[in-house]
This record gives C-alpha cells, sequence and structure tokens, in this order.
C-alpha cells in the first residue's frame, strides 16, 4: 500500500491527540552538578554544572535528515532551557527563555523534538543566564554525519573551553557581575582544557588521517589556533562545508561558538603532533595526539569537499535591502545613553545597572525585531563595529554568507566575528519562520546589552 499525503496527515493528527503518557519517552539529557578533573593533575576535582554528568554533555549523533528527541531534566538550581546552536530548526525548540519558550524551572522538564536537515558539526548549550552556565560547563557536542563519511581512520570532537577556576580549590570562581569582564573583553578564563581536560591525549599513528571537529565553547575567548605534526585542510566552517577545503598554511581563527571541520594527516617525525594556541609569549599546547607508529608508507596528498547541505541560493545581493546594525559601548567607547525598552537613560544610569553595550541604541532586546522579514526574501545587514572590542555575532535559526570586500560571497557562517573598528557585511535568506535571536556570542556583552531578534513571517 503506498502513503498518501491524507494518510500521512490524519496519522499524525491521530497521534497528536494521544495523552503524554501515550507517547514514547524520549531520552532524557539531565542538567545537573558533577565534579570532575578540571585543573592539572596534584588539584581538586572542580564542581561543574553538566548535562549527563560530564563536561562536554553527552555527545548526540543522528544521520542528516533524523529527528533529535531529548527530555531535558533540570536538576539544578536555576532555570535552565537548551538552545540547539547552529541547527536550522523549527522556531519553538531553539530554546531562547522569553523568546520561543519558558525557562525549565528545578525539578521541570521540556521535550526537544525536531529534524536536524544539515549535516555537520554543532553544539548544544544553555541559554538562560548563558554567561554563567555556560561557563559552568553546561554544553555538549551534536554531530549530524553526513550519509557518505569522508574516509577518515579517526573522528575527534575537540571542544574547547577556558576556565576561571580559584588557584586554591580549583574551584570556577563566583564573579559573573564582574562589571569590567562584562565591559571590556568577557570572562577570560586562567586555564584552557579540550573535552573538559587540561593537556588530553590522542592515540594516533604516522599518516593516519583525522577529521578534527573543533568547537570553542568559551564565553569570549578567541583562539589563534595552529597545528604542530598535522598538515591538511580546513573543510567546513559552522557546520557548512567549503565548496573546495582550504588548505592549512598558518594560524586561524576560531571565535566563541565557531566551529572548523578539519582533515589532517599525521606527519610528525617524532612521537607527538599538538593542536597548539598561538599567544603573545609563543605557541602553547591544548592537546596532544601520541605518535604510537606507522597507519601507511606514505602520507595522502588530497582531499575531496564534503557533499553541500541544501541551503537556499543567495544571488542578486546587490538587489537586497540594507540593514545596519551598530555595534556600540564598552569601556574606552562608553555609551552616551541608550533604551532599555521605550526609556532613555544615560550611560551612567545604563553602567549602574549592568549594561554596558548598545545594539542601535537598545542596551537589551528591544520590543520591535531589527528586521521583519517575509518568508524567502533576501537581506543584507551590515554589522559596523564603533567598540574597541571585538564582536561574535550569531544568528539563530539561519545561516549566512559573508560579503567579501569585493562584492563576492564567502563561507557559509552563523557567527560571524567583527573585529574593533570593522565593519562586516552578510547576505541572508530569511527562509525559517518565527522569532529568531541575534546576538554576541561572547556572553558577557549579551547579558549586558547586546542582545536583539528578527522576525520571518
Amino acid at each position: 500500500m503506498l502513503f498518501t499525503r491524507r494518510h500521512i496527515l490524519k496519522t499524525a493528527a491521530a497521534a497528536a491527540t494521544l495523552p503524554l503518557a501515550a507517547r514514547a519517552d524520549f531520552p532524557s539529557l539531565e542538567a545537573r552538578e558533577a565534579r570532575q578533573r578540571v585543573a592539572p593533575d596534584g588539584f581538586p576535582d572542580t564542581t561543574v554544572w553538566s548535562f549527563d554528568g560530564s563536561v562536554p554533555g553527552t555527545t548526540i549523533r543522528v544521520g542528516q535528515g533524523r529527528r533529535v528527541q531529548r527530555k531535558l531534566v533540570n536538576q539544578l538550581p536555576q532555570p535552565t532551557s537548551v538552545h540547539w546552536h547552529g541547527i536550522r530548526i523549527e522556531n519553538a525548540m531553539d530554546g531562547v527563555p522569553g523568546l520561543t519558550q519558558d525557562a525549565v524551572e528545578t525539578g521541570g522538564s521540556f521535550d526537544y523534538d525536531f529534524v536536524a536537515p544539515d549535516a555537520g558539526t554543532y553544539w548544544y548549550h544553555s541559554h538562560n543566564r548563558s554567561m554563567e552556565q555556560v561557563a559552568r560547563g553546561l554544553y555538549g557536542p551534536l554531530i549530524v554525519e553526513e550519509a557518505q563519511t569522508p574516509d577518515v581512520d579517526q573522528d575527534l570532537i575537540l571542544m574547547l573551553d577556558d576556565w576561571r577556576l580559584d588557584p586554591e580549590t580549583a574551584q570556577i570562581t563566583n564573579d559573573f557581575d564582574n562589571g569590567h569582564d562584562l565591559s571590556h573583553a568577557g570572562r577570560l578564563g586562567n586555564i584552557v582544557t579540550v573535552n573538559g581536560s587540561f593537556d588530553p591525549a590522542f592515540s594516533v599513528q604516522r599518516h593516519e588521517r583525522l577529521r578534527l571537529r573543533l568547537i570553542n565553547a568559551s564565553n569570549a575567548r578567541i583562539y589563534d589556533l595552529d597545528l604542530d605534526g598535522l598538515s591538511g585542510w580546513i573543510v567546513a566552517l559552522d557546520g557548512m562545508p567549503l565548496e573546495t577545503p582550504l588548505q592549512l598554511s598558518g594560524s586561524f581563527p576560531l571565535a566563541p561558538a565557531q566551529r572548523a571541520d578539519l582533515i589532517v594527516d599525521v606527519v610528525t617525525e617524532g612521537d607527538t603532533a599538538s593542536l597548539v594556541s598561538v599567544e603573545r609569549d609563543g605557541a602553547f599546547g591544548l592537546a596532544r595526539f601520541d605518535v604510537t607508529g606507522d597507519a601507511a608508507k606514505a602520507q595522502r596528498q588530497s582531499v575531496s569537499a564534503l557533499p553541500p547541505n541544501p541551503l537556499p541560493e543567495i544571488e542578486n545581493i546587490e538587489d537586497a535591502p540594507l540593514h545596519k546594525m551598530v555595534l556600540q559601548g564598552g569601556a574606552m567607547r562608553w555609551l552616551e545613553s541608550a533604551r532599555l525598552g521605550v526609556t532613555e537613560l544615560s550611560g551612567r544610569e545604563l553602567a549602574q545597572l549592568g549594561r554596558f553595550w548598545a545594539l542601535n541604541g537598545h542596551a537589551e532586546r528591544p520590543d520591535d525585531p531589527f528586521l521583519d522579514a517575509a518568508i524567502g526574501s533576501l537581506h543584507r545587514v551590515e554589522f559596523v563595529n564603533e567598540t574597541a572590542f571585538p564582536h561574535a555575532m550569531h544568528l539563530h535559526g539561519h545561516h549566512f554568507r559573508l560579503v567579501l570586500d569585493d562584492g563576492s560571497l564567502g563561507p557559509w557562517r552563523d557567527t560571524v566575528l567583527v573585529g574593533r573598528g570593522q565593519t562586516r557585511q552578510i547576505a541572508l535568506v530569511a527562509h525559517n519562520p518565527g522569532d529568531w535571536l541575534l546576538h554576541c556570542h561572547m556572553l558577557g556583552h549579551a547579558a549586558s546589552g547586546m542582545m536583539s531578534w528578527f522576525r520571518v513571517a
């Protein structure tokens, strides 16, 4: 028997009428306290907030086009929610309190149920009091696998994070209302981890091919990453495959919330290869790859592009309306005034309320959307950074393409890094209906003013 659309709709309607108790239970995703070794050996374990008892939380892997179904169970002392970062998701599942759902109270639960349309590297994290909850460890990886996976020997997730720990107790410092952090670069930690561990090691063989899924889960740190003893290509950014893989020939930036998929070969002649962070005073290892023999006699010489995701076409951008978003405030560029709701306040009054930043003159998410777009319409957004600090601007529910200086289109992203004094333009097809957040992913900046939204209707 062939199923017609009428049969499917009839079946779906019947399922919708079933009482909750009669539906299959979703796997739980439990937000709770846990203890974990974050600092180096010799320090005590750190109390963290986790999904399912570890940081990062449970790795969720699904095939492209499959459903993600999880019941968030909140056992934390604060309300929370889950945002599925980078997924072009149904609006009601986006996890933004006050915009798409209510925060889940302590002891409560919420069922998340959505399709993952795009293959790639994504992540999930708290979106209530995010500056604190993400800094305490409330995040995890979400991997959507291609129908035909690339030919690699190992597929490794590397979630980067920095923690601010008390050097005596190794506990997370409870200074989340620190005005200096909020008005400057954000909350920067004093120890960097990969997958919740300091200086982790992975066992590899020489001439093995690795897929490295890099995810920056830090509150505010921008990493300048490089490889030692590894050679290869960037094949995807923010989950979206590059049309042509970019051969690595030096360091590359990874801003908060951004991801980069690398396919690399182990080429070191020594016993160890490394992922390193390039700092002012040198390069420091973040993760080690311990070489335990030879997988092949020679290095592979080429790589194929990953299959593209079903994104909307962007063309004739010169005809698209241009919407300017001005990034304002912060230390050294203090706000003279901005609006909270309909009330105009002075910079001094805003600072007393913990508001140091503004987007287009609003120091919190405004009542009216920044952009009210018809579904399927093409738009350009120009981020003008008038502040003294960089900002990682993230759009929910959509990917966009960077508009390069020559007017051509760059890679697909969901988070764009806008340097201090810089102007960057993006092109966006408003294809996903709903009310969507637009904010700086330096989470302290979002908490203290850099929050807006757009509507697709």
